[in-house]
């Protein structure tokens, strides 16, 4: 009977354990990765027990919050430039760096047959034209350098609203403020409504989209766990799930 009793209490130790283990940390998540990431962290809390506690933005503005001391150990950036740079600023661990997801861009409108590819925007029969701001998000820079090699960027540039994310730009037109918008292609995943472009990748540069662990998540279990399942297959399978591309599968 004692032994008994001594194999439970260890058995409930080792249940116990991950949650006396468990750690959180705080994640900077690019717009675009709003419903991956939201997938990623439940799962992430299942196997370790870890919470990641996310916050969604344009990378631009997250870079800048963190430069000023913002309390984010972990940053999941829309580009690579932002978290090189981090890295550059001694702000971020040189060696954690890695591209998670490269990101399609999306012509897209709520009307089915409205978008049918370039000619669409060549024609301009639309009154507006919803991006992302380009300086602070790269989905929106891809927009422009889609504009321009078409060489439509000076015509349709009257048409443009833009939004502070890609999260509004697409609200935009979710809402009718803009028949059409560019949009990324994970926004629109589990739903085939409406009309579409994937925009050809040769029309903009590659948007790879790297995550970081900052030196204020260096101490944190939750954090570099964080990273370390973001590289790995679960993680890997559901940012596949929403239509990115894999670093190396490009």
């Amino acid at each position: 009977m004692k032994l008994f009793r001594t194999i439970a209490v260890a058995a409930g130790l080792l249940l116990a354990f991950p949650e006396a283990q468990a750690a959180q940390t705080n994640v900077a998540v690019a717009a675009n990765f709003t419903d991956a990431a939201k997938e990623i962290a439940a799962v992430f809390k299942q196997k370790t027990g870890h919470e990641a506690v996310l916050s969604f933005g344009a990378s631009g503005q997250f870079y800048a919050q963190i430069t000023q001391g913002a309390p984010f150990q972990v940053f999941l950036s829309a580009d690579d430039a932002r978290p090189k740079k981090l890295v550059e600023d001694g702000l971020a661990t040189a060696d954690s760096r890695f591209t998670y997801a490269i990101g399609k861009l999306v012509l897209w409108s709520k009307s089915p047959g409205l978008v049918t590819g370039e000619e669409t925007l060549k024609a301009a029969s639309f009154a507006k034209l919803s991006i992302c701001n380009p300086a602070a998000a790269p989905y929106g820079l891809a927009a422009v350098e889609t504009m321009k090699s078409l060489n439509l960027y000076d015509a349709l540039k009257p048409k443009l609203v833009e939004g502070a994310t890609i999260t509004q730009a697409y609200q935009f037109v979710e809402t009718g403020n803009a028949e059409i918008g560019f949009v990324a292609l994970s926004q629109l995943s589990g739903s085939e409504a409406g009309s579409r472009w994937v925009v050809p990748q040769a029309l903009y540069n590659p948007i790879r989209q790297d995550a970081v662990l900052l030196k204020t998540g260096a101490g944190n279990q939750a954090a570099s766990a964080f990273i370390s399942f973001l590289r790995g297959p679960e993680a890997r399978a559901i940012i596949e799930k929403y239509g990115y591309v894999l670093d190396g599968q490009s």
